[in-house]
């Protein structure tokens, strides 16, 4: 695979938490135009039951896989004032974009000597507009740097499955950078409206002394939250007869949206799996082209298996 043309296009929407309804619009359009390209068309869940949220429903699905739509960012507060969306990284000088009742905004950000974040810009902004890091997309020959590669290259991997899924759900969330929220209702219609107790979450993790660039999707065995190990113990010895290169993961923080379909009401397995990035959420997110390659490919080989 050499065409990151579509992952360049979903990093540079405007998708912070709370705003996800341009991700979603962008991703209806996708399947519109692409769909019959694909082996199976899915029938599609949204509207006001789902909020923000798109459900894909392909086939007889056992197993569903999420993938979170948002990213993190910045609200304007008063004055010049910025709050964080989630945890980004913050850093003076780092190029911020947005919009408000005034028109387009390109600003930088800044920091004062206790850490606080504001903006800086020719005129003020609304307050309660977000602005996002400016997507500066760079390709190599084994790497591809942008932001928010968490989590639009999960999107970008459940666009890719759709392509050969033939039965399956793939769920697209809202609100994980910033505390989740959207996942109960969600798990509610999984397990109650299809009989799903099972899912895959397609997301991002990070470069660590114990997983490396280029070595290979990572499963991760538990992050803040520890998975019934029984259900990721069979999803390991699938991977490992699938000759697709992977990485264990052993972690003591960090979530996802397994995190609250772990907690929900409902009998839900869940396993992360994703590829490994550097500088996790800030304008320079980097993976290796090579992770990317397996967490498709692992992705389409278990969603048979499973």
């Amino acid at each position: 695979m050499n065409n990151y043309k579509l992952l360049q296009q979903l990093c540079n929407i405007h998708a912070p938490s709370g705003e996800e309804y341009m991700m979603k619009n962008f991703l209806l359009q996708y399947i519109k135009q692409n769909q019959s390209n694909w082996k199976v068309q899915p029938k599609l869940h949204h509207g006001e039951d789902f909020q923000d949220c798109l459900v894909l429903v392909f086939g007889e699905p056992t197993t569903a896989v999420f993938a979170h739509m948002d990213s993190v960012g910045f609200t304007v507060r008063y004055e010049n004032q910025l709050i964080p969306i989630g945890g980004p990284e913050a850093k003076n000088g780092y190029r911020l974009k947005g919009e408000d009742s005034l028109g387009p905004i390109a600003c930088e950000l800044e920091l004062n000597e206790e850490n606080q974040t504001f903006y800086k810009f020719g005129r003020g902004i609304d307050r309660g507009a977000s602005l996002t890091f400016d997507c500066d997309f760079r390709e190599t020959e084994d790497y591809v740097q942008s932001c928010y590669l968490d989590n639009r290259l999960g999107v970008f991997n459940c666009l890719k499955l759709a392509e050969t899924l033939e039965n399956g759900m793939i769920v697209f969330s809202a609100y994980e950078e910033h505390g989740g929220g959207t996942v109960p209702f969600l798990a509610k219609f999984m397990v109650e409206q299809y009989g799903i107790h099972q899912a895959l979450i397609s997301d991002i993790t990070w470069v660590t002394e114990g997983v490396q660039h280029g070595k290979g999707v990572a499963i991760s065995m538990r992050d803040r939250n520890v998975p019934r190990q029984s259900f990721v113990q069979m999803i390991q010895n699938l991977a490992e007869n699938s000759n697709i290169p992977y990485q264990l993961e052993v972690e003591a923080s960090g979530g996802s949206d397994g995190r609250e379909l772990q907690e929900s009401p409902y009998p839900i397995d869940w396993c992360f799996i994703g590829a490994p990035e550097d500088n996790v959420h800030s304008p320079d997110e980097k993976v290796h082209k090579k992770d990317i390659e397996a967490m498709i490919a692992m992705y389409e080989f278990l969603m048979k298996e499973l």
